[in-house]
């Protein structure tokens, strides 16, 4: 009688214990997927007028980081992308001394400001810039639907100094995400 309730018990508990092994994975599988990715800011393409030099450094070394990882290549429009990283260096938030205005919006006497409120880039507005507040860096991942829309955030990570190059730890902790949860098919040897 004993033996039996062993074997019920292990019966129930085998099957349990190969379901908590698996894991929900911190990315989705279209990430095991995926073969392009597009890089822009959150206030859009690295050409558009109105992205911050800032945003753009972090465009270029996230791509040069996604370069080093092999795993995606860049897509030239995100049309072609399977992923739309949307990169947002932190925003200075600080307030100067002298005129107790926050320095990103202090302008010299006698000079209009670069961009009319509300316009990209501009940290007045209430735009997506602005929403996203002064922590840290972020970057945010997308998918793209069949009609050519984003979809998400799939994955959204917030550090401050997270864009900064060459290293990216942001791109790193993603990398270490993926490759945890689909790990690299082994190159296969001549």
């Amino acid at each position: 009688m004993k033996n039996l309730k062993a074997i019920l018990l292990l019966a129930v508990l085998i099957p349990s214990l190969a379901f908590a092994e698996k894991k929900k994975s911190d990315v989705p599988e279209v990430f095991s997927t995926a073969h392009a990715v597009y890089v822009e800011s959150v206030d859009g393409d690295y050409s558009k007028p109105g992205v911050s030099a800032a945003d753009r450094k972090a465009i270029e070394d996230v791509q040069d980081a996604l370069q080093s990882w092999h795993r995606y290549t860049l897509a030239v429009h995100a049309e072609q992308a399977d992923l739309i990283l949307v990169v947002r260096k932190a925003r200075g938030g600080g307030v100067d001394s002298s005129s107790g205005l926050p320095t990103t919006q202090r302008v010299p006497i006698g000079q209009a400001p670069v961009r009319a409120p509300g316009q990209p880039g501009d940290t007045d507005s209430m735009g997506p810039a602005a929403q996203m507040g002064t922590e840290g860096d972020r970057l945010q991942i997308y998918t793209m639907t069949t009609d050519g829309k984003r979809k998400g955030p799939i994955w959204t990570r917030e550090l401050a100094g997270g864009l900064d190059g060459p290293s990216v730890i942001l791109i790193q902790q993603l990398k270490s995400a993926v490759e945890r949860a689909y790990p690299a098919p082994a190159a296969a040897t001549p």
